[in-house]
């Protein structure tokens, strides 16, 4: 077991001068709906700007009927008009923070990886399920875009809330290298809701005591917002263990770090995922290398 090593990792936009965004994707559906509130709740604390962003697809409103193209232009302005609206619905209560929309012609995943390296987006903030109904980490857009993007997503479930002084849960076995950004923005969050405590959780493969506390002096150089509170998971039944931990420990945002090759993200696959936001209700942060 390799203590964690943190690296600097560009996402392309570092230096811009701009105000950081949350960028959230939607489809008007009551779970982005929910996910928008969410991040708009988030953009309140961290004093961050929002941008909505709606993918339209490049033949949508065509109807198979080649004079209808003529009129994608004005199909796709009533999109604009209707995401403008769509908007409305949610910003009264949010009056300090600025939200702007956007709508593109491309996939879903592309146009939400593209605006996340061309902008300075510090969180792609997306829901669990979309109008489709289709749910997890993987086989959905929000799959897509968690592959494709090196931006911190934050995946939120219909029922879930934002809490004021969220409960974070870093799911760890400290063979992970988080970029300095992904570093960077984890301490913002945490001193920006005033957590106090990280709560890292360490599933173990094999007891090592030198590795494990030289991973938890590793994590203590770069994770400095907080008082970390380091526990361990030995359960034969990794996934049970940790959806356990989560529930015991009244979890609000669960991270976990992409990395195909570390043991937390292997036993994320699309059931656990849907365990985890379905049982437990809470959003999972998924961080990257």
């Amino acid at each position: 077991m390799k203590p964690m090593n943190m690296q600097y990792a560009p996402t392309g936009n570092e230096g811009s001068g701009q105000p950081k965004q949350i960028l959230v994707a939607t489809d008007f559906s009551s779970s982005a709906a929910n996910a928008f509130e969410y991040a708009l709740e988030l953009a309140k604390v961290l004093r961050q700007d929002v941008c909505v962003l709606h993918a339209v697809g490049s033949l949508e409103g065509v109807n198979n009927n080649t004079y209808n193209a003529l009129y994608i232009e004005d199909y796709q302005n009533s999109k604009r008009e209707a995401l403008k609206a769509w908007v409305d619905k949610f910003t009264e209560r949010f009056a300090g923070v600025t939200v702007t929309t956007r709508v593109d012609v491309g996939s879903v995943s592309g146009s939400i990886v593209k605006y996340a390296e061309e902008q300075p987006v510090a969180l792609i903030v997306m829901g669990a399920s979309g109008s489709t109904g289709i749910s997890g980490l993987f086989g959905s857009n929000t799959s897509s875009v968690v592959i494709k993007t090196t931006t911190p997503v934050l995946i939120v479930p219909p029922e879930s809330t934002f809490s004021a002084q969220p409960v974070i849960t870093l799911a760890s076995d400290y063979d992970s290298r988080l970029s300095a950004s992904d570093v960077e923005g984890l301490n913002e969050l945490i001193q920006a809701v005033g957590s106090g405590k990280l709560q890292v959780l360490n599933v173990v493969e094999k007891s090592d005591p030198a590795a494990l506390s030289a991973g938890e002096e590793a994590l203590k150089k770069v994770i400095t917002g907080a008082e970390l509170v380091f526990n361990y998971l030995t359960d034969t039944d990794p996934t049970s263990g940790i959806l356990n931990f989560i529930e015991s420990s009244q979890t609000d945002i669960l991270c976990v770090v992409k990395h195909h090759h570390n043991v937390i993200y292997r036993i994320f696959t699309r059931s656990t995922v849907n365990r985890v936001l379905n049982r437990s209700i809470k959003a999972v942060l998924v961080l990257h290398e």
